[in-house]
């Protein structure tokens, strides 16, 4: 497991339950287990500890060897600088240790060299600097910490990673702790079996820390902080994502509409509706914000295709269907289009309708299609029940006929693309108002623009979207608009920690 999908279980796990500071005890507590393995009691055992939640790992294994060894702890910095809440906490339960914990305060390589008869004399080092975040090559007083390390005669006990190594590809970032034990959390990282990467790991425990088995098939706020990312200060329009709104006809104009609009909620930079000609002058009139191309009729024609294939190569993201209507040419329109483009895509509404006349033709794309269970059986020709199960090995089936990401809408949401899955349980029977399908759509397009994976986007899209709606429902009882639901993204995603 690499320490991106490790990142959003420890946030999916707080979510469900289980905190991340009791997930960090029982990381400490686990390494501690190991030193005992490998150390005598009244032994010297130094943690040398970074400023971030591996530190506040290490901090933990202290506090549980205290009672039966000579037991230092040396951070990296200054108290001040430590980074996480985790981490903070548990550092002044160690200082609160005073009687049986010393602690220092190593922030340049100074302090740390008046500190290194300390750590090279020690029985066992317990290397707490770097976890699975590490970036760039590693500099200053952590890479004289690091060669400090591997000075020491003691045993060497990394946790969760050497120091030092990259978790997921094995590189050495410039240096890196030689451990003799690596205990890691959960599931084992494919840079600690990497060719090379045995002299730095030593023996390998994969040690449990109480992630629920939850966290990795049920949506949270963790795939909602992996899709969405803090803005660079010198972005530019464009730069977080351009989606394209295929929809509308003459019947219908609002679908378009609020799928591009929540699409600008999500925080795509620029969206646009190609849609019929009268409907795009109607979509006009909703916002401002909208920018509508009118295409040359009343409905999508096949004439309209090769526009609509030059118009897509300024996007990153084609959201199609919103509105299309039924008509046997869009039908026909809509299964040319995507067998032509070369974007990726998000086919909701209508447009879902036009796949099973060329079941292939989202091959080889990043593609998402968001079904609910009546739209489903169009697909397939499968009634699926209410028993989570059974929806789970439907769109695991329509994901592979389809060669798509299936999400597929309902009190609890399923998504899969054919062999991973996950559920979703945000959302609100209220949400069976017409319109907010169209809201997940616009979303969903500006997190995959955004994100480039379409598994997370319908994973990240799903659940925020439900949330949105759980707000307004607590707010308006059964009384809400799609539009109430657009409205209410920005504070969903503020409530769950994204930017």
């Amino acid at each position: 497991m690499n320490s991106f999908e490790m990142r959003v279980l420890e946030e999916n796990s707080e979510y469900l339950g289980v905190p991340r500071l009791l997930l960090m005890e029982n990381a400490g507590r686990s390494v501690a287990d190991i030193v005992r393995e490998e150390l005598a009691s009244g032994e010297r055992v130094v943690v040398v500890a970074g400023l971030g939640n591996n530190g506040g790992d290490g901090f933990v294994t202290a506090r549980h060897l205290a009672r039966d060894y000579e037991v230092h702890v040396v951070l990296l910095g200054r108290e001040g600088w430590i980074r996480t809440d985790e981490a903070r906490a548990n550092w002044r339960a160690v200082k609160s240790q005073q009687l049986t914990i010393k602690t220092y305060e190593a922030p340049t390589t100074e302090a740390l060299r008046d500190l290194s008869g300390l750590v090279k004399e020690a029985g066992a080092i317990v290397d707490a600097i770097f976890g699975t975040g590490l970036r760039g090559e590693v500099r200053g007083v952590y890479r004289d910490a690091i060669e400090l390390i591997n000075e020491s005669r003691g045993v060497k006990v990394a946790v969760d990673v050497p120091s030092g190594l990259n978790p997921d590809t094995g590189e050495v970032h410039g240096v890196a702790v030689r451990a003799d034990v690596t205990v890691t959390f959960h599931a084992l990282k494919p840079g600690l079996v990497k060719e090379g990467a045995k002299e730095y790991v030593g023996r390998i425990v994969v040690a449990p820390i109480g992630i629920p088995p939850e966290a990795e098939i049920v949506c949270g706020p963790g795939d909602v902080k992996a899709a969405v990312s803090k803005r660079p200060a010198w972005s530019k329009k464009g730069d977080n994502g351009r989606v394209l709104v295929v929809g509308g006809s003459n019947e219908y104009t609002g679908a378009p509409a609020l799928a591009a609009m929540a699409a600008l909620r999500a925080g795509a930079d620029l969206v646009v509706v190609a849609a019929p000609r009268e409907a795009a002058q109607a979509i006009r009139t909703f916002s401002p914000n909208i920018i509508a191309r009118p295409l040359g009729s009343s409905y999508l024609r096949l004439e309209d295709v090769e526009a609509l294939l030059k118009l897509s190569k300024r996007f990153d993201v084609i959201a199609i269907g919103p509105g299309l209507g039924l008509r046997e040419e869009t039908m026909i329109a809509v299964t040319k289009l995507l067998r032509e483009l070369d974007r990726p895509v998000v086919v909701d509404a209508d447009g879902l309708k036009a796949l099973p006349r060329d079941p292939e033709c989202l091959k080889g794309k990043k593609s998402i299609i968001t079904p609910h269970a009546g739209e489903l059986k169009v697909l397939t020709g499968v009634t699926v029940s209410t028993d989570v199960i059974e929806r789970v090995e439907a769109a695991k089936s329509a994901a592979r006929t389809y060669r798509s990401v299936v999400l597929l809408k309902g009190h609890v949401d399923v998504i899969s693309d054919g062999e991973r899955y996950k559920v979703n349980r945000t959302g609100s029977p209220a949400m069976t108002v017409g319109g907010t399908g169209d809201v997940l759509t616009g979303v969903a397009a500006t997190l995959l623009a955004q994100t480039g994976d379409p598994f997370l986007a319908a994973c990240a899209s799903a659940h925020v979207n439900g949330l949105a709606g759980e707000m307004v429902a607590g707010e308006k009882g059964q009384h809400i608009t799609a539009t109430d639901v657009l409205e209410a993204l920005p504070r969903a995603f503020r409530a769950l920690g994204a930017p």
